[in-house]
């Protein structure tokens, strides 16, 4: 039932199926052409974002309905907010020395909607969910691979892995855990979807 949801949900959004409002970023250089990697600068954003246990192919699911009741009018004042792109998600803890993959079964993931382009911690409504929490992703700058294909574990590490390479050979440093960014309905074909993993840069 929690995937039915998710999938009638993401496939309902516009936002998300065409990726019509993302955060603002630039691109400080490209890293690897070849593998669409880039080393960018995000401005701040705001997030709605949830913890939900893992493993990782299970919590976009099982944050979804929490999440999309929230922007959905599930707040004070019943407002509704548009949904954006991406969909992100990130294990809560992981050891970065230990081999990185996001199919830890006892793993916690945190899973956030980007909220809309000047809605702020403050002046977003209070979710009626206190699961639901608030918070701005401070401006950044972060290492990014972008990749097509099915959102299994296989691919997530196929690219994760050009992903810390192309960072190594740059001489970049690791400042938190990788995340995945989606930014279409699962009812895209595979070959149409734009999935990326994010490192944040110290």
């Amino acid at each position: 039932m929690q995937r039915r949801l998710f999938v009638l949900g993401l496939a309902a959004s516009p936002a998300v199926s065409h990726a019509i409002e993302e955060p603002d970023y630039t691109v400080e250089r490209t890293l690897d052409e070849a593998s669409a990697i880039e080393l960018r600068r995000y401005a701040a954003y705001t997030v709605a974002e949830v913890t939900v246990p893992g493993p990782a192919d299970a919590a976009g699911n099982a944050a979804f309905p929490i999440l999309a009741g929230y922007i959905f009018g599930g707040n004070q004042g019943a407002r509704k907010l548009a949904m954006t792109a991406p969909v992100t998600q990130a294990p809560q803890k992981l050891a970065m020395t230990a081999p990185v993959t996001q199919a830890a079964a006892g793993d916690s993931f945190v899973v956030q909607f980007v909220l809309p382009k000047g809605v702020t911690v403050d002046t977003a409504p209070v979710p009626n969910d206190n699961r639901v929490r608030l918070r701005e992703v401070p401006a950044r700058r972060l290492a990014a691979v972008r990749f097509s294909g099915f959102w299994n574990d296989a691919n997530y590490a196929e690219h994760l892995a050009k992903l810390t390479a192309a960072m190594r050979t740059a001489g970049l440093q690791a400042a938190g855990e990788p995340v995945l960014s989606r930014y279409n309905a699962p009812i895209t074909p595979w070959f149409l979807r734009r999935n990326e993993i994010w490192i944040d840069v110290a």
